[in-house]
């Protein structure tokens, strides 16, 4: 009796205490909200976004994206963090004024025991994320393109295709005309630079002024599609968006292995005329496909191409910043959206979410760089049976190399040349050195080795969790969120598998999303890009912000007839050159109409082309054809350009830093030339070449003086201007006017006017022929397509 009697007291009692326990909401934290709270985070004032007497909104948390209250989880829970004063940065309440100890615990003790809200206010009418998301609702570009009908105008002469009517009307809408037509030496030149980069030859010049009709333009325009000098001019374009470079930026910012590779297989892409939409699977999940290869490990080289510090001071942090440098290249590149801003917090302006963000980041999370310390690792290229056939040949032979390692005398031995060892072992060390050599030998044989390239990896087939990051920290990992799209762009999510056969395959997934039709923003982001690169300007001239805050597009029929349109191509980018460059618009002279440009200063209308400098890549690629020395060799690792000493000597290894200069190799195409990001070559920097640390949407134009400095004395110039003049002696002989009749037509696609032949031969008379060289590369009709 007295035993159960015990027990009975025993139980009763520890209920009665875990009662007493029990946090109540009303009776023990509503008082709290109300007195430390309310007069910053009540009904009228919420600071932050943040409101704290709703039991909806209390829980959604503010403007960061963060959910303020974790049920269960007081360690998680932002409320908790910033009220006990655990974040080093943000105090709840601010100022001197601390919330007592005694309540403190117990807002923790409530949250830890489910954050039971009852008894309080109820929720509220919207969530803080619909709030943002409502935003976006009825925006043009969220919108799916629909193929609109092509406009009827009353100059149906001047209308070649659909983008002509679509162009016309709304110029005819102001009663106005499009500009003439460019002469046929312009236009030649124009279309020469527009697609490979380089000026027409004499005898490409002395072909199409034989026969100027539109159907030999057209004609003329499939021929350069075809030639491999269309995808080095074209590649350019894409790596400028995908921050191409070959080495890491930072302090040491070490070379990137075999990175050139992933250029090599852009040029390709475009000379092949690969399908847009195969093109961007496979930089995205190129090693998640169905069937890998070789070419599709290389493409996903796109993720390890932004900087990189090899040894960070905060290796947590770095690793969300890598996440970052990926998600906000993708979003920016691919959907035309700034992502990236919604790391910290709910996006202040668009209608992207914090939960946006980091679902993004999980998407590509599983992803690992190869690496050994602060060194890089490249990786076998070829199909997963090879690549694990050459792994399993490797695993054979390790053992064997270690053996030979401490047969030789181990770390004791390492620095000393093998043959030195060698000959002092003995005869029965050798021989068994000789064995497991044969045996080694053997084995590479039988399975040879694989060319290798720059790409990431996934070492599992499931992907790590991803938490929200509360203010973007990796030291305050929030709530767990899924791999996602952002929700204003899709009404219903893709399915991420859970695992997959390699890897993840979440990024496969998000690379199907992303170019079906369900995805209503990327094929339209892409056919801007193209139009952008023919005209200097896209249809939406925000071409990465296709957001609330980016530009509108001038003509939006037009840009979703394109998009439909190339959908339906098959996202052939060479079918809509041919669409684009076949239209009356794109012919067009550059003459300005002092009437038109005072009301369209813009010519958001496209009443004529408006001038924009080449970039420096076409620049220095047309000197180079112009003065003969264009080296034609495609592909393999990159060439380095001349550098002068001066920019040299402020390396702490000037002898190391950059290849010595081999004038042949470094007059291949400029797309060839070494990226390294502290060193850009300095006449490719001066002229506008592209921030290398970040996706680059569109070039600079810029006019300082060190362009004239660089462009008129810089070595480069000089050097081509010398070869052009030996080239003019040898083709023109000594004749001046038959030299410089030919200086014209080489660097202009035209003959001299009477004024300039007679200005050009009075200026020989005392000057040598190197110097007319050089004016010729200086004018601004060589640095401009026409």
């Amino acid at each position: 009796m007295r035993s159960g009697f015990s027990f009975l007291v025993l139980v009763t009692v520890s209920a009665t205490l875990a009662a007493a326990q029990t946090v109540d909401f009303a009776r023990d934290v509503q008082p709290i909200f109300e007195k430390r709270c309310a007069a910053c985070h009540g009904a009228k004032l919420q600071m932050h976004g943040y409101r704290l007497d709703r039991r909806g909104d209390a829980f959604r948390g503010g403007e960061s994206g963060v959910p303020s209250i974790v049920p269960g989880h007081s360690q998680q829970s932002p409320l908790y963090i910033y009220v006990a004063g655990l974040d080093p940065e943000i105090k709840m309440p601010p100022g001197k004024q601390r919330i007592p100890a005694a309540e403190i615990e117990t807002i923790k003790n409530w949250i830890d025991q489910g954050a039971v809200w009852a008894g309080g206010p109820g929720e509220p009418t919207a969530s803080p994320d619909n709030a943002v998301l409502k935003r976006g609702h009825g925006h043009w570009a969220f919108q799916p393109p629909l193929k609109p009908a092509v406009p009827a105008v009353k100059n149906t002469a001047w209308v070649r295709n659909p983008i002509d009517a679509f162009v016309l009307a709304k110029l005819e809408a102001k009663g106005w005309n499009p500009a003439r037509p460019a002469t046929s030496p312009a236009l030649l030149r124009r279309l020469f630079l527009n697609l490979t980069g380089l000026p027409p030859t004499l005898a490409e010049q002395k072909q199409w002024l034989a026969d100027p009709r539109p159907e030999s333009f057209d004609r003329l325009v499939d021929n350069l599609l075809a030639r491999p000098t269309y995808g080095e001019r074209w590649a350019r374009h894409w790596l400028d968006l995908v921050r191409y470079a070959e080495s890491n930026g930072y302090e040491r910012d070490a070379a990137k292995p075999q990175v050139w590779r992933f250029r090599d297989y852009v040029i390709r892409a475009f000379n092949d005329d690969k399908p847009l939409n195969r093109f961007l699977v496979e930089q995205l999940a190129g090693d998640e496909l169905p069937e890998v290869t070789p070419e599709t490990l290389v493409a996903t080289g796109y993720y390890r191409l932004g900087p990189w510090d090899d040894e960070p001071a905060d290796p947590a942090e770095d690793r969300f910043d890598q996440l970052d440098d990926i998600v906000s290249t993708t979003s920016q590149a691919f959907l035309g959206l700034t992502l990236g801003c919604a790391r910290c917090h709910n996006h202040k302006f668009e209608p992207l979410l914090a939960s946006d963000y980091y679902s993004m980041v999980a998407v590509f999370n599983g992803l690992q760089r190869p690496r050994n310390g602060r060194t890089e690792l490249d990786l076998p290229l070829g199909s997963w049976a090879q690549i694990d056939k050459l792994a399993a040949r490797d695993q054979k032979i390790e053992p064997w190399t270690k053996e030979i390692f401490e047969l030789r005398g181990g770390k004791a031995n390492a620095k000393k040349p093998v043959a030195e060892i060698d000959a002092t072992l003995p005869p029965a060390v050798l021989k068994r050195i000789a064995e497991l050599n044969a045996e080694i030998d053997a084995l590479r044989r039988e399975t040879p080795d694989l060319e290798r390239g720059y790409r990431m990896q996934e070492l599992s087939k499931t992907a790590p969790a991803t938490p929200l990051l509360i203010r973007g920290k990796a030291a305050r990992p929030g709530p767990e969120v899924p791999p996602a799209v952002p929700t204003i762009l899709a009404s219903t999510q893709p399915t991420f598998p859970a695992a997959g056969e390699r890897s993840s395959d979440r990024r496969l997934a998000f690379a199907n999303w992303l170019i079906s039709r369900e995805n209503p923003v990327t094929a339209r982001v892409l056919v801007n890009r193209i139009w952008q690169a023919h005209f200097g300007e896209g249809l939406v001239r925000t071409p990465s912000d296709f957001g609330i805050m980016g530009d509108k597009p001038t003509h939006p029929e037009l840009l979703d007839w394109l998009t439909t349109w190339f959908i339906d191509n098959g996202w052939s980018v060479k079918k809509l050159h041919r669409l684009i460059l076949a239209s009356n618009t794109y012919r067009m002279g550059r003459e300005a109409n002092a009437a038109y440009m005072a009301a369209d200063p813009e010519n958001r209308l496209l009443w004529h082309l408006p001038y924009k400098r080449l970039e420096v890549e076409a620049i220095l690629d047309s000197t180079l054809a112009v003065s003969g020395q264009l080296n034609p060799t495609m592909y393999g690792p990159s060439m380095y350009p001349h550098v002068p000493e001066g920019a040299l000597a402020g390396s702490s290894d000037p002898d190391k830093i950059w290849k010595p200069f081999n004038e042949q190799d470094a007059s291949r195409r400029t797309i060839y030339a070494f990226v390294k990001r502290s060193l850009i070559v300095p006449l490719m920097e001066v002229m506008d070449f592209c921030d290398t640390a970040r996706s680059s949407a569109k070039r600079m134009t810029t006019s300082v003086a060190p362009q004239a400095l660089s462009m008129f004395n810089g070595d480069f110039i000089n050097r081509q201007a010398a070869h052009l003049a030996a080239r003019l002696r040898r083709e023109a002989g000594s004749d001046p006017a038959a030299q410089v009749e030919l200086a014209y037509r080489l660097a202009l696609a035209r003959a001299p006017t009477a004024t300039e032949r007679d200005n050009l031969q009075t200026f020989l008379k005392d000057n040598t022929l190197e110097q007319m060289c050089r004016v010729l590369f200086n004018l601004n009709e060589f640095v401009y397509p026409d």
